[in-house]
């Protein structure tokens, strides 16, 4: 197909139509984008004012309005008439209402939002949100008391969210340096007010929660108005510290500031100053601290040794302790007695039992065989060894056998009679 047949051929009607060959010039998509957009109705549109440009004398104000949540932002063309009906002029920051029509401009290309009435969002309002979301936060169980950490009790670094060149980071920074010099901080400076607090606070805490060598994250403020504050009551900002694993401390505004940041942080500090109280120790009181265990301990130990040493002195002025030998010279005596009464006993037993060997030993010697043949007479025995008794127990012609008290005889039966 030629440049001039495509030429001469309808323009396809709907965009799944279109090719290539047969693509919709520039004009005929914004005039569909256009056609499809003012189709479109009024809608009311809630955000924060980023830009805000008057026109004196002019019958148009021209503003930009930005989503609380997120980087989106649209161009808002208000009727100044409309703008009339505000007690004042918007200002960065504020929450306004505006009732516009989706505007698409074909010769530029740009959307912008036509509004004829404009409303603040006002304090009253905001703060019903943020009890709304209070109660919504708190039920998902984001403000338990079993979710908060403790803090570390000397971190090594100290991860510091503040504004830029705020008195906020000068009250933190000095009191913590004033308390333990050595503290060490990793500051982030952010805005902490306005359009980018959101998106520059979260990012700056899940940065410093990402580094290992952060052992406490700190986000503080200065006080301010409900609006100023606003941003730290953000669902996307309360939920970014909800997931934060470093124990994180909010010091944000002054004792009556309270936002929903406060309810999910592990501590909630009343000011930066006590802020710094929080996250270290204070070096004197832990000096003094100190001081106060030693002398509690040293009181402790000489207590303990005065009680021994009395214990083991009454114990030394007992008497076998005082003159300890005594004992022994006691049990000597007793030794020396009981040897002497076994000595006597002993010497008693033996001239006893000498003087019965004896008489036993006369009573031996008188019986004895030996006594007799002594006397004179002799012992007749058979060759066999049997002594002879009466004249029956040989014959005549038997041998037999003398026994006499020096010596022995042998002889012959030559008779035998009564």
């Amino acid at each position: 197909m030629t440049d001039q047949t495509a030429a001469q051929l309808p323009l396809p009607e709907k965009a799944l139509d279109t090719s290539a060959s047969r693509p919709w010039p520039v004009r005929v998509l914004s005039d569909k984008i256009k056609g499809y957009i003012d189709r479109m109705p009024p809608v009311w549109v809630e955000g924060q004012v980023v830009q805000f440009n008057p026109r004196p004398g002019s019958g148009m104000q021209f503003l930009t309005l930005r989503d609380a949540d997120r980087d989106v932002s649209l161009p808002v063309t208000i009727f100044s008439s409309a703008m009339a009906r505000l007690a004042k002029a918007p200002a960065e920051g504020d929450h306004v209402v505006v009732h516009a029509k989706p505007t698409f401009w074909t010769k530029r290309g740009t959307l912008q939002m036509q509004a004829n009435d404009i409303r603040a969002v006002g304090v009253g309002e905001l703060l019903a949100r943020i009890e709304e979301l209070k109660r919504v936060l708190g039920a998902e169980g984001l403000f338990d008391l079993d979710r908060k950490r403790p803090l570390p009790f000397l971190p090594r670094v100290v991860g510091l969210v503040c504004g830029r060149e705020s008195k906020a980071e000068h009250d933190v920074v000095v009191n913590s340096r004033a308390r333990w010099p050595q503290v060490r901080f990793e500051i982030r400076e952010v805005a902490v007010q306005g359009v980018g607090a959101v998106p520059e606070v979260s990012r700056a805490i899940q940065e410093l929660d990402a580094r290992d060598d952060v052992d406490v994250v700190v986000v503080a403020r200065g006080g301010g108005s409900v609006e100023d504050l606003l941003p730290f009551s953000n669902e996307a900002l309360v939920r970014v510290a909800a997931a934060c694993r470093t124990p994180l401390v909010s010091a944000i505004g002054h004792e009556t500031d309270s936002p929903l940041l406060d309810l999910v942080a592990d501590v909630r500090a009343s000011t930066p100053t006590d802020a710094a109280k929080c996250i270290v120790p204070d070096v004197s009181e832990e000096r003094q601290r100190l001081a106060q265990a030693r002398q509690r301990i040293r009181g402790a130990i000489t207590t303990i040794l005065n009680r021994e040493q009395h214990g083991l002195d009454g114990v030394r002025s007992r008497p076998v302790l005082a003159a300890p030998h005594t004992m022994l010279e006691t049990r000597e005596r007793d030794v020396v007695q009981a040897v002497g009464h076994a000595r006597h006993a002993l010497n008693a037993l033996l001239l006893g039992a000498s003087g019965e060997i004896g008489r036993l030993e006369a009573q031996v010697r008188a019986l004895s065989p030996a006594s007799t043949l002594e006397r004179g007479y002799a012992v007749v025995q058979r060759t066999a060894g049997h002594v002879v008794r009466t004249p029956g127990d040989v014959a005549v012609g038997d041998d037999v056998h003398i026994r006499l008290a020096d010596g022995n005889l042998g002889a012959a039966v030559t008779s035998v009679g009564d």
